[in-house]
């Protein structure tokens, strides 16, 4: 990490704009941080961000006067030479006219120049590296006087992570149970099978498809008292479906529906509730009664591809079944593996952090709240909730509600950086080209736009961050598995 390019100077303790939140994974945070430009003389009067007291530093800063007038006259005499003012000729505007006309403009790029400097060398003195924008007061800078003033900031905290690799961690079995295959095999010649209406005159039985059409109102499960008596609560859209299939008796119909269709007819008219289990995975649905109103349309059955040479050559470059099957399963090791591998990656960083006591930065909680956010207004607008909608939202309450996960990331990533730095664990530029290619793939920007844009706005560090930590967190996890 490094100092930030620029501080922010006013006379009074400045609060530095919010810092970007631009986090594309959850164990991520951002060591930069936007600047905003300001006028030198005026006062800024919104708080300036807590900081972690623990975390917390103050430097002062002083340069001597000759300095000062130095830094004053460079300025001057490049406005003299650029200033266009009636009556003077140009590069012979007065100085004194300068510092008059200009005397704001000139005492910012002043501060610029030289309080960034200062304030640098003073960190290089001190071998300090802050991770947030520095609050500056206490500042005196008057031409031809020493210049004065006070940075305040939040460090990195230290954390001894001895002993990090006596955590016990178990690797978990990924291997494919019959059950496993046999779902996986069901889906792909459910998905290839074709639906033919069924012709006679009978009632639907277990293993028909039921064409339906339906509408569903969620029930409210209890009422709300409130001063004027029992509340009415607005009455939610309607639940509607036309030309659906529902397969009779299938395991993953709704006992609900399975008696209500078991032996009924094409045309019948049906009214019954189904009650949906917590775990649902329609989250409108979950832990809900629904009434339903559903008309059956019609009686169909499915024809599922057989199980041969001829099948396993039109779905993909199989030369036998076997050859099909085999591949599947290592298929679905591969993902099983790789799923539960990452969520006992996942318990081992807890397990990790919580071996640990140390402060956090403030800085990065807000950057990872900020990104947590971020995540999440992208995933209410995908949703289709309007702008409007999105800025009625009592942010306050949902920063709050963010905090703690934002805190346990923010904790990880402090860990994971401290172990990459002991065990010398790099990327390398192949490495993360690559991880650049696949990011211009998916977003169909031209590679060499997308790594300058990257490259501009700081992402292209943070990227390459979160790649070290992810690298880190598997090295630690062969490492500890066994």
């Amino acid at each position: 990490m490094t100092p930030t390019d620029s501080i922010e100077t006013t006379e009074e303790t400045l609060a530095p704009v919010q810092p970007d939140a631009g986090l594309d994974h959850t164990q991520a945070h951002t060591h930069d941080h936007d600047h905003h430009e300001h006028d030198g003389h005026e006062h800024h009067h919104h708080p300036a961000p807590t900081l972690n007291p623990e975390l917390t530093r103050t430097i002062s800063v002083e340069a001597p006067a000759a300095d000062v007038t130095k830094a004053y006259r460079q300025v001057t005499k490049r406005y003299q030479k650029l200033a266009r003012i009636p009556g003077f000729r140009a590069g012979k505007v007065p100085e004194t006219m300068i510092k008059s006309r200009f005397a704001r403009e000139v005492r910012e790029e002043v501060l610029e120049a030289l309080v960034n400097v200062k304030f640098r060398a003073e960190l290089d003195a001190q071998k300090i590296t802050p991770i947030s924008q520095p609050q500056v007061s206490e500042l005196f800078l008057v031409d031809g006087q020493p210049l004065r003033f006070k940075a305040t900031f939040e460090v990195l905290p230290e954390i001894d992570i001895a002993g990090y690799d006596a955590v016990p961690v178990t690797r978990p079995d990924s291997s494919v149970s019959e059950e496993d295959f046999e779902a996986e095999l069901a889906n792909v010649l459910d998905h290839h099978a074709t639906v033919e209406p069924v012709e006679e005159d009978r009632p639907l039985a277990d293993t028909d498809w039921a064409e339906i059409e339906f509408k569903g109102h969620v029930q409210d499960l209890a009422q709300t008292v409130g001063e004027d008596g029992l509340e009415t609560k607005p009455e939610s859209q309607p639940i509607t479906g036309e030309d659906v299939l529902i397969e009779v008796g299938g395991k993953n119909t709704l006992q609900a529906f399975n008696e209500a269709l078991r032996g009924a007819k094409v045309g019948q008219e049906l009214s019954f509730e189904a009650a949906y289990p917590e775990g649902f995975g329609d989250a409108r649905l979950a832990g809900k009664t629904v009434a339903y109103d559903v008309k059956v349309k019609a009686i169909k059955r499915k024809t599922y591809p057989d199980k041969d040479e001829e099948f396993a050559k039109q779905i993909g470059p199989y030369e036998t079944w076997d050859d099909f099957e085999t591949q599947l399963r290592d298929r679905i090791a591969s993902r099983k593996k790789e799923a539960l591998e990452g969520q006992a990656r996942d318990k081992m960083l807890e397990d990790l952090v919580a071996r640990y006591t140390f402060p956090v930065p403030e800085t990065f909680i807000q950057q990872q709240i900020d990104a947590r956010l971020e995540r999440g207004l992208r995933a209410l607008a995908q949703q289709g909730m309007s702008s409007d909608a999105m800025r009625q939202l009592d942010f306050g309450r949902l920063r709050e509600a963010q905090r703690d996960q934002a805190i346990q990331e923010v904790k990880v990533s402090l860990v994971l950086d401290r172990i990459a730095a002991l065990e010398d664990i790099t990327i390398s530029e192949d490495d993360l080209e690559r991880e650049l290619l696949m990011l211009s793939i998916q977003s169909r920007e031209p590679l060499d736009t997308l790594r300058k844009r990257l490259t501009e706005d700081g992402s292209l560090l943070r990227i390459r961050e979160q790649m070290i930590r992810e690298k880190t967190g598997s090295f630690v996890f062969d490492k500890l598995a066994s």
